[in-house]
């Protein structure tokens, strides 16, 4: 391989500078050149030849551009982009929950060059559609869980409320004629104001949108009453006046909002949750591949620098193996499903 490497370097006038490889892959792409040199083509042996990353690496985002999930995602994406000393790429794929994204990656080439920033969404749609032109547990691999961030129950100002017990009472005093959006149905932010109305016993219409966004400039202007969205995407309305933080969905209180108590404070003992976030990539992916890309992303989380980013937006860093992070989706699947059969909520 050295004298192929040497030979196609003079053709271009110049030496090539050979990459060192960490031991795992190293020990990968020497059992990948056994393999070809006894006629064994073994999946990705070729690609495991190759030192890891030589060029740009797509970083799939399946939400819009500026959303939660987007944010995330593109401050862990420079940081391993300059640890590796690759260019990161993010590529916004948005729709159907995640899943046009989601389909995507696990469709492309088990190379290491396509990876998908995934959320919670990816362990709702077994339970939420009828059909999927992909399977979690069979398409994607786990790489690792990487951040979480909060929901808050948030209201419009108008109103006369200021806590959670008094917006129950106020809802109950107004049986059926408050209305609560969501990021689209079955998505985290519909499903978690659910619980909120099932458990107080509230009447209320659910009015989905596409994506936060939009159903945070309703809920600012009135035409919804409340909501459950993730503390990055209303934080800004909160500072300003314009939505009445009322709880958490952390188990405990934000730093960035230290007055606001958690759900479970609030009455819904044990209750917690979030839109997390984690790293797949498709299935057959090399596994020092996984394991390098796992390693990079765990250092780029105790950066200093990142760790202050989240902060700022409200989202919390985790990190976790492969192995973890692949029993926790496939907990969320098993915790999500009777919330989604409870909601009604089937889509195509």
């Amino acid at each position: 391989m050295d004298k192929q490497i040497d030979k196609a370097a003079r053709k271009r006038g110049r030496r090539m500078a050979l990459v060192t490889l960490g031991a795992p892959i190293a020990a990968a792409a020497a059992a990948a050149a056994a393999a070809v040199a006894v006629g064994a083509a073994l999946p990705g042996a070729a690609l495991a030849q190759q030192p890891w990353p030589s060029k740009p690496i797509t970083m799939v985002v399946p939400f819009p551009p500026g959303g939660p999930t987007d944010l995330v995602a593109r401050v862990l994406a420079q940081q391993v982009g300059q640890q590796l000393g690759q260019t990161v790429i993010v590529d916004n794929r948005p729709g159907a929950n995640g899943n046009i994204g989601n389909a995507l990656v696990a469709k492309a080439a088990p190379d290491g060059y396509t990876v998908l920033y995934n959320t919670s969404s990816i362990a709702l749609s077994p339970s939420l559609y009828k059909k999927m032109s992909y399977d979690v547990g069979k398409d994607l691999m786990p790489v690792a869980l990487t951040a979480v961030v909060p929901l808050g129950l948030v209201v419009n100002p108008k109103l006369p409320v200021k806590n959670v017990q008094e917006f129950v009472r106020h809802a109950r005093d107004k049986t059926g004629q408050l209305s609560y959006g969501s990021a689209g149905n079955g998505n985290v932010t519909h499903l978690a104001a659910f619980q909120v109305v099932q458990h107080y016993q509230i009447e209320a219409s659910h009015v989905p949108y596409k994506g936060s966004a939009p159903a945070d400039v309703d809920l600012v202007a009135g035409q919804i009453d409340f909501m459950t969205d993730t503390i990055n995407s209303v934080a800004p309305f909160i500072k300003e006046g314009r939505l009445k933080l009322l709880a958490v969905s952390s188990s405990k209180r934000l730093p960035n909002f230290p007055d606001a108590p958690t759900l479970a404070e609030s009455g819904m003992s044990g209750f917690e949750a979030g839109a997390w976030q984690g790293v797949m990539v498709p299935a057959k992916t090399p596994a020092a591949i996984i394991q390098r890309l796992n390693q990079e992303l765990m250092r780029a989380l105790k950066d200093p620098g990142v760790v202050e980013k989240l902060q700022l937006q409200g989202a919390e860093g985790l990190g976790s193996t492969p192995e973890e992070y692949g029993a926790y989706i496939r907990s969320e699947i098993k915790r999500w499903a009777s919330v989604v059969k409870s909601t009604g909520v089937s889509l195509d």
